[in-house]
C-alpha cells in the first residue's frame, strides 16, 4: 500500500490493517464484505468482517469523519443509546497512488435491523407506530443531554427488538451537534418537525413501492411521533400540584417514570406558604431504571421491556419459592442459575443466531403463557422450552450479524427478516441435551 495511512482510534484493532484500505469502498471482494440489511445513506456504506466482528465503513471527508468519531465517543460517554465508533481512517490511496476518501468505521450493533428490514411483505401499522414511538424515546433522550440532531429520521437509526416493541439506536451523527446548556424550544421543536417530514416521506416511498399496508396512513403515523414525544417529554420533565393529603402522588409519579423506563436522580418538592400544595418536578432523570437493576441482580445486559419481562419473572420465582424475605442479589443469582441459564443452554447450537438470548427467554415467557391459556392450567417449563423450540424458534429467519458465505455488492431482499414468523420450515439435525431444575 502507497502511502501513510492513518488511523485514529481509541483502541486500534490490528486486523484493521488487513482491510484494502487502498481500494475504494465500492470495489472490495467478497473475501471481506458482510452481508446485511442496510438502510438508506447519503454515503456508501459496507459492512465488513472484523475480528469476529461486523463493523460498518463509509467513506465521507475528513471533517466529517473525525467529527462524528469524536460525537459518538461523547454519546458512548453519556450512556446514549448509539453505535460503537471504532476508528477513523485518513490519507488512503489506491495503487496509482491517487486519493481515496476518508472513512468512517463503526461496530455493528449485533442484532439490530434497519426499519425497511423490519417486515416481510408489506409494513404493518402497528410495526410502524412501534417504530415510531421507539424513536420518540431515543429523541426525547438526546435532548435531554442537549444533542440536537438535525437530520432525525428512520433510516438513520437501527432498532432491536424489545419483548414486543423496539429500542432504537442513533447510527447517524454527522449532522449532530451538543451543547452544554442544553436545547431551546425551538430547537427541540426543530428536530420534531425533521423527524415528522422525515418519516412521512420514507413511509410514502415505502408506499409507493408497495411496501405497506393498505390501512397505513404515513401522515398519521409520522404526526404519532410528534404526540409521542410531547407527552414523554412533559411526563419527564413537566411539573405537578397537588394537595398535601395527597403525597401519595410523589410515589405515583415515580412509579410512572419507572414504567417508561426511567430513573429519577432527583426530584424538586417545594409546598406553597400556606403548605397546603405540594408541587413536584423532576430535575434529572436517566433512562435504564430496570436494565440498570437487572444488570446489577444478574450481570444480564438486556433492553429496558426484556429487563422488565425478566425481573418479573425473577419476581414471580421468588414469590412462588417464598424467596420474597432472601437477600434480593441470592434469589437473582439462585434465577439464574435455575431457570434463565438452563433455558438457553436449551437453545440448539444451529438455532442460536436466531435471536439474542433475552429476547429468546421473553419469547418462552409469552408462548408458556399461552399454552397455559389453551391448556386452562400452568405448563411445567421444559415443556415450554420444547414446544418453543420446535413450534417457533426453528421457523424464525436469523437475526445475527454475520451471514455466511459473504458475497459482493447485492439487494438484500425484504423478505430476509421479518417482523413475525416466517414460513421457513428449515429443522436442525439434532438438539442439544438440556435440564431445566425448575
Amino acid at each position: 500500500m502507497r502511502g501513510s495511512l492513518t488511523i485514529t482510534s481509541a483502541v486500534t484493532d490490528p486486523a484493521l490493517l488487513d482491510l484494502p484500505w487502498d481500494q475504494p469502498l465500492d470495489e472490495w471482494s467478497n473475501d471481506h464484505i458482510a452481508v446485511l440489511p442496510k438502510g438508506i445513506s447519503r454515503h456508501l456504506v459496507r459492512f465488513a468482517n472484523l475480528s469476529g466482528h461486523v463493523i460498518a465503513v463509509k467513506e465521507t471527508t475528513e471533517v466529517m469523519a473525525k467529527g462524528e468519531y469524536e460525537m459518538l465517543r461523547t454519546l458512548q460517554r453519556m450512556e446514549v443509546p448509539c453505535v460503537e465508533p471504532v476508528a477513523v481512517i485518513t490519507n488512503r490511496v489506491d495503487h496509482e497512488g491517487d486519493p481515496l476518501p476518508p472513512a468512517l468505521v463503526t461496530r455493528h450493533l449485533k442484532f439490530s435491523l434497519p426499519y425497511r428490514a423490519l417486515f416481510s411483505q408489506t409494513l404493518r401499522p402497528d410495526t410502524a407506530t412501534r417504530l415510531v414511538d421507539a424513536l420518540a424515546v431515543l429523541l426525547v433522550r438526546l435532548h435531554m443531554i442537549g444533542f440536537f440532531w438535525g437530520d432525525v429520521s428512520l433510516s438513520n437509526t437501527l432498532f432491536r427488538r424489545d419483548a414486543g416493541a423496539f429500542a432504537a439506536y442513533l447510527v447517524d451523527a454527522e449532522t449532530g451537534q451538543l451543547y452544554t446548556g442544553g436545547l431551546s424550544n425551538g430547537q427541540r421543536e426543530n428536530d420534531l418537525e425533521i423527524a415528522r417530514v422525515n418519516i412521512a416521506g420514507e413511509l410514502m416511498d415505502l408506499e409507493a413501492g408497495g411496501r405497506v399496508a393498505d390501512e397505513l396512513d404515513p401522515i398519521r403515523i409520522s404526526n404519532g411521533i410528534v404526540e409521542a414525544y410531547r407527552l414523554l417529554w412533559k411526563e419527564l420533565t413537566g411539573s405537578e400540584s397537588f394537595d398535601s393529603s395527597e403525597r401519595w402522588r410523589i410515589s405515583e409519579r415515580v412509579d410512572r417514570l419507572n414504567k417508561l423506563g426511567f430513573d429519577i436522580e432527583e426530584l424538586a418538592i417545594r409546598t406553597t406558604d400556606e403548605g397546603s400544595t405540594v408541587r413536584i418536578q423532576p430535575k434529572v432523570v436517566d433512562a435504564g431504571h430496570h436494565q440498570r437493576r437487572l444488570l446489577r441482580l444478574t450481570g444480564l445486559d438486556a433492553e429496558e421491556n426484556q429487563a422488565r419481562r425478566l425481573l418479573n419473572d425473577l419476581d414471580s420465582y421468588a414469590a412462588t419459592y417464598g424467596k420474597n424475605d432472601l437477600d434480593e442479589e441470592m434469589v437473582a443469582h439462585e434465577w439464574l442459575m435455575r431457570v434463565f441459564e438452563p433455558v438457553i443452554r436449551a437453545i440448539p447450537r444451529d438455532l442460536k443466531g436466531k435471536l439474542e438470548p433475552a429476547e429468546v427467554f421473553h419469547q418462552l415467557l409469552e408462548h408458556r403463557w399461552y399454552m397455559a391459556q389453551n391448556a386452562g392450567h400452568d405448563i411445567p417449563l421444559a415443556e415450554a422450552v420444547t414446544s418453543y423450540i420446535n413450534d417457533v424458534l426453528r421457523h424464525r429467519r436469523d437475526e445475527a450479524t454475520m451471514i455466511d458465505p459473504p458475497t459482493g455488492a447485492f439487494t438484500v431482499p425484504i423478505s430476509v427478516i421479518s417482523d413475525s414468523d416466517s414460513d421457513d420450515d428449515s429443522t436442525s439435525d439434532s438438539d442439544e441435551d438440556w435440564r431445566l431444575k425448575v
